[in-house]
């Protein structure tokens, strides 16, 4: 039976103290590398315009996820609102774009909501969008932990994250799932908040595997740690499929778990961008998985689906 990590950290202090410094990281600013350091204790709000308190939008146990995360009794999933990366295209923006029709939670609020989740039979404990958040869910950990939490926590990101911060989450974090879009800063400035989202993304992961490694799974078949990737397949190539899986492959490992997605379609403001105001084709659907082989990936996590 795997026994999370921060079970460990809580025992010996040290999720207390990880609370403690991430709370100050966020009261100025600097949980991701936008590092906007508003005073957020004092109601500022930067790039991903949300306040200190988390502001949550559901939670549920969701069946949507990949298998490994899904298992029979569905993922235990908390929609933060707000996002660093405010994407032009991003298919949920009513609530990654801003906080309205969430509700907000302190630290004590969002370990109930996950003891709840656990109490529904939930594998794990899937945080969507945390990163503005770092402090309230670290903080909320230690509390649920008390209360008996003992799910593998699953930090589902964008991928622009701060090294300095994911250090501080190491043996916190069981399974890391980001989103990588767009390889080259170039193209993704176009569409982001960010013009260097390539060059921090490469960091996180680097960092991320370095923690977890590649993703294990218990005999059913459920994941309980490790690094698992999605990259969303955007039309006429522009998230560098062939490059990130080429990069992941020499710099990570080539059994790294990569879904491939094929699910984008044109939302929020897509549609004022020539570019990406379509859905990939089939053939670029497929193009892309053959790239991503051809550049020393296995085709773990997505093989099965050509």
């Amino acid at each position: 039976m795997y026994s999370p990590s921060y079970l460990e950290l809580h025992r010996n202090g040290e999720l207390a103290l990880r609370a403690d410094t991430l709370s100050e990281i966020a009261s100025s600013c600097r949980l991701c590398p936008h590092r906007c350091e508003v005073s957020r204790r004092e109601g500022e709000t930067g790039t991903c315009r949300s306040p200190y308190e988390a502001v949550v939008s559901s939670a549920f146990a969701h069946f949507g996820e990949e298998t490994p995360l899904v298992g029979s009794r569905g993922s235990g999933t908390i929609f933060f609102c707000g996002c660093n990366l405010r994407c032009s295209f991003c298919q949920n923006w009513e609530i990654s774009h801003g906080t309205g029709g969430g509700r907000r939670v302190n630290a004590s609020g969002l370990a109930e909501l996950m003891l709840g989740l656990q109490r529904q039979g939930c594998h794990n404990i899937n945080l969507v969008t945390p990163t503005h958040y770092t402090h309230v869910i670290v903080g909320a950990l230690e509390l649920a932990v008390d209360r008996g939490l003992n799910l593998p926590l699953v930090y589902n990101c964008g991928g622009y994250e701060s090294v300095e911060v994911l250090c501080l989450l190491e043996g916190v974090i069981d399974i890391y799932m980001p989103d990588v879009k767009f390889f080259d800063d170039k193209a993704a400035v176009r569409f982001l908040s960010c013009g260097d989202y390539g060059t921090h993304t490469r960091q996180a992961l680097a960092e991320m595997h370095r923690q977890v490694g590649e993703l294990r799974l218990a005999p059913t078949g459920v994941a309980y740690r490790g690094l698992l990737v999605r990259h969303l397949v955007l039309p006429d190539g522009l998230g560098g499929t062939g490059e990130w899986a080429g990069w992941i492959a020499r710099n990570l490992s080539a059994e790294t778990y990569v879904n491939i997605m094929g699910q984008y379609r044109p939302c929020h403001q897509a549609g004022e961008d020539p570019r990406i105001a379509r859905r990939p084709s089939a053939q670029e659907l497929a193009a892309a998985r053959e790239q991503a082989l051809a550049a020393g990936l296995t085709g773990r996590g997505f093989v099965s689906e050509l």
